[in-house]
């Protein structure tokens, strides 16, 4: 594993690092912009300090998908930016769940059922615990919860979802996995998601910047999301800030499994330090060996399409459906965070080369040279 002195030692990192800022962060000035807004954090875990943190581009410009608001009310993005971190909010619920592994609370192999019996189809077809972890459950991408008239029709809608395919046999991506992990973790702690989350990894952490539902005085330094209208979104919201994007996660209260996190760039620049270094305070090494060594628990490995050239030695990461993303990669030492608003004023075709771009100049900032075999 490389150090960050020996990361210095390359002459072509700063200007590798400047190609980082310029592929992403200036991305908002084109015709044809990939985002409004966004900020670009990237370091390594012996170093408190990022190697680049830059912002550029904007919070907040549109009142409605087609109206932007007038020039002096356009509101910049700054490095402090609370950004909705959509599907990385994933990675903090598996930090969770591999920490009760490691507590001796729940175990990878024992059925949801253990944990959460009201889930009758998971219990009906025994899902287990790792096979949400690696969404090999079987479960489809979503169910329509927002849909649902009451909560305690959204439960037991969830709770009757049989799997599509048997569990275990194939990899499906979904964000059910990752609702009933929650309430498997809550039903082992007998606490809420939220409060797991402040207590287990945020408090320690010093992450004063990230949480569930954020109160009305963080409004200033929420980046906006969508103008969530038919027939595009599946609620009709109007513009989204502030509240969590996901139309499950904001059906359930706005705290959620798979979604409701929001963040800045420098609290989740915290949390990679912490797994880089090997977990503590929130993990062993071990623990994090496990959730980080393909096929990864939570974590997805070795995925060009966001993580560019970072990919190939065992890089571990996730992206948001916001725009986010956040890459490790213990190879190097090295992290990446990506905090965006695609999704402002309104959702465009998933596009994640400007991801994979500013991870490709990362790792050729931190390898000295040119490609990854």
């Amino acid at each position: 594993m490389a150090t960050s002195n020996e990361a210095d030692l390359d002459p072509g990192r700063d200007r590798a690092l400047s190609r980082l800022v310029r592929d992403v962060a200036a991305l908002p000035e084109g015709e044809d912009p990939w985002c409004a807004g966004v900020v670009v954090a990237a370091g390594t875990g012996s170093d408190p300090e990022p190697l680049v943190r830059a912002a550029s581009g904007w919070a907040v410009r549109h009142a409605a998908h087609d109206r932007e608001l007038p020039r002096e009310r356009w509101e910049p993005v700054r490095t402090d930016t609370v950004f909705d971190l959509a599907s990385l909010t994933k990675l903090f619920t598996t930090v969770l769940a591999v920490r009760a592994v490691e507590r001796g609370r729940i175990e990878l192999d024992a059925p949801v059922a253990a944990y959460a019996p009201r889930f009758t189809a998971a219990a009906e077809h025994g899902i287990t615990v790792r096979q949400l972890l690696t969404h090999t459950s079987g479960l489809v991408p979503e169910l329509p919860l927002y849909e649902c008239g009451s909560d305690e029709e959204r439960r037991a809608r969830l709770a009757a979802e049989p799997p599509a395919t048997p569990p275990g046999t194939a990899r499906r991506y979904s964000d059910l996995n990752f609702l009933l992990l929650q309430a498997v973790l809550e039903g082992a702690a007998d606490e809420p998601l939220d409060r797991l989350v402040h207590d287990t990894v945020t408090a320690p952490l010093g992450m004063t910047s990230t949480r569930f539902r954020p109160p009305a005085s963080w409004l200033p330094r929420i980046a906006a999301t969508e103008d969530q209208r038919r027939p595009w979104g599946k609620l009709d919201r109007g513009m989204v800030r502030g509240t969590v994007h996901d139309e499950n996660a904001y059906a359930l209260g706005g705290v959620a499994g798979h979604a409701g996190l929001f963040a800045t760039a420098d609290d989740l620049a915290a949390l990679c330090r912490a797994l880089l270094r090997g977990g503590g305070p929130l993990l062993s090494p071990a623990s994090v060996e496990l959730m980080l060594t393909a096929p990864g628990l939570g974590f997805e490995i070795d995925q060009p399409w966001f993580m560019g050239e970072l990919a190939g030695r065992g890089a571990a990461g996730h992206t948001g459906f916001t725009g986010t993303s956040l890459v490790l990669d213990r190879a190097t030492d090295s992290y990446l965070i990506l905090l965006a608003n695609t999704v402002h004023p309104r959702r465009r075709p998933a596009d994640s080369r400007p991801r994979a771009a500013a991870a490709t100049a990362l790792a050729r900032a931190v390898r000295g040279g040119g490609p990854v075999a």
